[in-house]
């Protein structure tokens, strides 16, 4: 296999990390990658908008397996690109097309899905510009907090939780009047809040079967106690514990195999991962959202999990045979804490020299980071995800910790409470 990964974020560090485990180095390719990936492969400076451009390199260098890390080409339609281009469709786009994208690509579309498939989700309207009375006629029908959300794509922050009617109604008009997120927000999505726990399930579908791969929970506020904005992933945990296999026996009866079933029906061949952003009301599990790739930080304790050889797993999908590989995991329980640039999720200050020593007992995976002569700078919001194995989640979490302390940069910021719910739940339930 000679593999290209498309992405420069941490999620496309632990692919190149799993990878390079099984593959030669020279057959690693990450564009554009960041310092980290370095290690794993070769980085390549490619535009990711430019599908004529990624399809030419993977001609000149023999290149057999395409791996999109983000939804943006994914949504963008890069599968239908390579398959319908002659010199193109013999490479392998591990990823759904665009129709199967747009379980990600459109909050509308995904609701209607679920809809349709009796799939458990959140009571719901969709709403465009010109209609705002009837979504503030909506709203009335809820009780707060009211979430909106942009139907599209809007870097992981289209989703607006407001406390108050007042507050959602000016929400509503900055969505859709005054452009909130751009073409994200030309539609918008309005549902009932539901109050309980958020979990992460991971699948791999090669069009005819799926695998199952470990769930996780992230923690996307920026401030401990989930306070503050939104971010991209400010850490994850995996094993999580209060999904036992009970709870996971009603995520696949009630939600994963309706899914894939809803997916054939609509004659959609998805290949590639499905992440089921979940929460647990009660004993019972609902969709959140779907999104049409790994999560990052999750993929950063999901693959380290993970036992199977990603390289033979993409290939099994290829030739629909995903039916005969049996999954396989770490028992250790697995964290990751994401160290970030001082304001993010707002503005923040790039260029920021980089020092790690000694940090052995972790994995530090490269998130927004850039070679620079003999030095490694900041290069985005999200910079590092240092991810750690334990027999309980607080070994984990004390080795991600410790290994932070050998990390440093101007204005680095972390939160100092992940996972720290769960190790609550447990200790409440008298499991921990």
């Amino acid at each position: 296999m000679k593999i290209l990964i498309l992405g420069s974020g941490g999620r496309e560090s632990a692919f190149a990390w799993k990878l390079n485990k099984e593959l030669p180095k020279e057959n690693i390719f990450i564009a554009p990658g960041n310092a980290g990936t370095l290690q794993y492969g070769t980085n390549v400076n490619l535009n990711l908008s430019n599908f004529e451009e990624i399809g030419k390199f993977c001609i000149e260098n023999n290149i057999d397996t395409l791996l999109p890390g983000g939804e943006d080409t994914l949504v963008g339609g890069i599968r239908n690109f390579f398959e319908n281009h002659q010199m193109l469709k013999n490479i392998y786009v591990f990823g759904p097309d665009e129709r199967g994208a747009m379980l990600e690509g459109s909050k509308d579309f995904s609701k209607n899905f679920m809809t349709k498939y009796n799939i458990p989700t959140a009571k719901y309207k969709s709403f465009v510009k010109g209609e705002e009375q009837s979504a503030f006629n909506f709203l009335e029908t809820l009780n707060p907090p009211y979430v909106i959300k942009a139907d599209g794509l809007a870097a992981g922050k289209g989703v607006i939780i407001c406390q108050s009617l007042e507050d959602a109604r000016d929400t509503v008009n900055e969505m859709l009047l005054q452009n909130m997120f751009g073409k994200a927000s030309n539609k918008i999505v309005i549902e009932e809040f539901l109050n309980g726990i958020e979990v992460s399930f991971f699948a791999i579908s090669d069009g005819s079967d799926y695998i199952l791969l470990p769930e996780a929970k992230d923690y996307k506020k920026i401030g401990e106690n989930d306070t503050g904005p939104n971010t991209g992933g400010m850490g994850a945990v995996s094993p999580v514990l209060f999904a036992d296999e009970n709870f996971k026996q009603k995520v696949i009866k009630n939600i994963i195999n309706p899914t894939f079933n809803g997916l054939k029906n609509e004659n959609i061949d998805y290949v590639g991962f499905v992440f089921f952003g979940l929460i647990k009301v009660g004993e019972n599990p609902f969709v959140i959202e779907y999104n049409c790739r790994m999560g990052d930080p999750e993929t950063e304790v999901v693959l380290p999990r993970l036992k199977n050889s990603l390289s033979e797993i993409i290939s099994f999908s290829k030739h629909k045979k995903l039916n005969e590989i049996s999954p396989e995991f770490v028992k250790d329980f697995c964290s990751t804490v994401m160290l970030v640039s001082k304001g993010y999720p707002g503005n923040y200050e790039k260029g920021k020299k980089i020092e790690i020593s000694n940090t052995f007992e972790s994995i530090v995976f490269h998130a927004g980071t850039i070679n620079e002569g003999n030095y490694i700078l900041t290069n985005g919001g999200r910079v590092l995800a240092v991810s750690s194995f334990g027999s309980s989640l607080s070994e984990a979490l004390d080795k991600s910790y410790k290994s932070i302390e050998k990390i440093n940069f101007e204005g680095i910021n972390f939160r100092r409470d992940i996972g720290q719910d769960l190790i609550k739940l447990e200790v409440q339930h008298g499991n921990y």
